[in-house]
């Protein structure tokens, strides 16, 4: 028996889906949720085999909520989203359902995922967030903190450095840890308003208070929070072209 849940912040969809899935004898439906924030918590108490995952949701969308899953179950996306954002999922062998979801588009969609159910595909679900398919510019980050979940809007970032496998991202609350990297970061925020100054550091435009020269062809950027970031020679050439300098 294959244990699902259904995370979707409308009740026809959630219903259409649940009457779909009474053909599949195989198939529990364990938790339906109306957002991303009791999608989670359905997905770490439950740990299902298959969710059915809305992307647009107040609160948390579907993708920061993968995001925040150590180990993503399979999925089958819900979405509205246009073709563009569909090709992209097609190239990463995750299936979704466009809506309005028909039964035809629905059990292909479920015989694909019965043909490989049992194998891993946390690497895939790793792949779509690593590919830059968001509809536009992400205006917030999300993060776990000391197992409760933080919506870190975009105003609030001093900067963001890497550590290792993990981001650290500076605010005027505090500093908190992502596991990611700070290349994804970097393309899912707007490139008008945050630049990669170093490879170690993306910086809001809002934030640079002046640049100074340093060691060799590098500079120094002071940020109106006080702090000091390094500006690679590469890191300088961006701020001239955006800032038109």
């Amino acid at each position: 028996m294959y244990k699902v849940i259904l995370i979707d912040d409308e009740p026809l969809a959630r219903q259409l889906v649940r009457a779909f899935l009474k053909d599949y004898k195989e198939i529990e439906v364990i938790a339906e949720c109306s957002d991303g924030f009791e999608g989670f918590k359905a997905i770490q108490d439950n740990k299902p085999d298959l969710i059915f995952l809305d992307i647009q949701m107040p609160k948390l969308n579907g993708f920061e909520m993968l995001e925040l899953l150590d180990n993503p179950p399979a999925v089958i996306f819900t979405t509205a989203f246009d073709e563009y954002a569909l090709k992209a999922f097609e190239a990463h062998a995750i299936d979704y359902l466009l809506k309005p979801i028909t039964k035809e588009r629905f059990d292909k969609a479920m015989q694909k995922w019965l043909a490989q159910a049992g194998n891993h595909q946390t690497t895939k679900v790793d792949e779509l967030l690593q590919s830059n398919i968001y509809d536009g510019y992400q205006h917030r980050i999300v993060v776990k903190d000391n197992g409760l979940i933080r919506i870190i809007g975009e105003q609030d970032i001093f900067y963001i450095e890497a550590n290792d496998d993990y981001i650290k991202i500076v605010t005027k609350d505090g500093n908190y840890l992502k596991k990611s990297t700070l290349g994804h970061v970097e393309q899912s925020l707007d490139p008008q308003q945050f630049v990669r100054v170093h490879r170690s550091y993306l910086v809001p435009v809002s934030q640079l208070l002046r640049i100074e020269p340093y060691e060799k062809e590098s500079h120094i950027a002071l940020l109106k929070c006080g702090a000091k970031v390094t500006v690679s020679k590469s890191g300088m050439a961006k701020l001239k072209t955006l800032l038109g300098w």
